[in-house]
């Protein structure tokens, strides 16, 4: 009977949690997404973020990245997620080295959070930077669209 019970209570979070966890799939590698932008046609979206202290990057990933509508037009592109965190627990010395070399590219101005357009070629088709306080996503979507075409 404990087991039981300690079953139909616990199986529901568990439930929950998995509902909650980002289905969106991000390389860190801008080559490699280079490589399966060329092979599916797809444009790339670069996103540059500092996840542990970068406050509009976090109000980003909420309204926007974790919205269903983005979830839908992200399926015709190949996400990239450049970090830039504070933490050196975050990811490995080699993953930061290899974002450092990408901002210097392609973010040189250090802003967050930044999408970056691509095409496979590397070439910059469209760029955003930061994120209002307003929350208002609406820009971000115009962004996408004009990507996407």
């Amino acid at each position: 009977m404990r087991n039981f019970l300690f079953f139909i209570l616990f199986f529901p979070s568990i439930l929950v949690l998995s509902q909650e966890e980002d289905t969106l799939h991000w390389l860190t590698n801008l080559e490699e997404a280079q490589k399966i932008a060329k092979k599916q046609d797809k444009s790339i979206l670069v996103y540059f973020n500092g996840s542990d202290w970068c406050a509009p990057c976090k109000m980003l990933k909420e309204d926007f990245f974790n919205s269903e509508e983005f979830q839908q037009k992200a399926e015709n592109l190949v996400l990239v997620m450049i970090d830039y965190p504070r933490r050196v627990d975050i990811i490995s010395e080699a993953q930061m080295e290899y974002n450092k070399q990408v901002m210097e590219k392609y973010n040189a101005e250090k802003t967050f959070p930044k999408l970056l357009g691509l095409n496979y070629k590397g070439k910059v088709l469209a760029h955003i930077s930061g994120y209002s306080p307003l929350r208002d996503t609406t820009h971000h979507f115009h962004f996408i669209e004009k990507i996407l075409q």
